[in-house]
């Protein structure tokens, strides 16, 4: 099992639209890719600052060729969307685990 982990720090202004845009369009768009058969969305406690909020995104997939077919051929669009609804009030950062127990 393997989870492609994203963490978005966001805008406290915009943390509330965010999030439901995460919920009603991104998340849902992640996953009609039909590379990913779940995934859990969290909120970061330890990155708690008073001009952002800390979140992610886990993405749990099966083999290694799930991902490589999301990055090549839809994580550019979507990661272009997000980036073109939230430019300048967020970061984000991407990871690839795989578990190991």
């Amino acid at each position: 099992m393997f989870i492609y982990s994203v963490t978005i720090a966001i805008d406290k202004e915009l943390e509330q639209e965010w999030l439901n845009w995460m919920k009603v369009k991104h998340i849902p768009d992640v996953m009609n890719t039909g590379c990913f058969t779940q995934y859990k969305i969290f909120q970061v406690y330890s990155a708690m600052s008073e001009d952002l909020s800390t979140y992610n995104i886990q993405y749990y997939f099966e083999k290694v060729e799930d991902i490589e077919k999301y990055q090549k051929e839809f994580a550019t669009d979507l990661q272009r969307e997000h980036k073109n609804k939230f430019e300048g009030k967020f970061v984000a950062t991407r990871t690839i685990l795989r578990t190991i127990e």
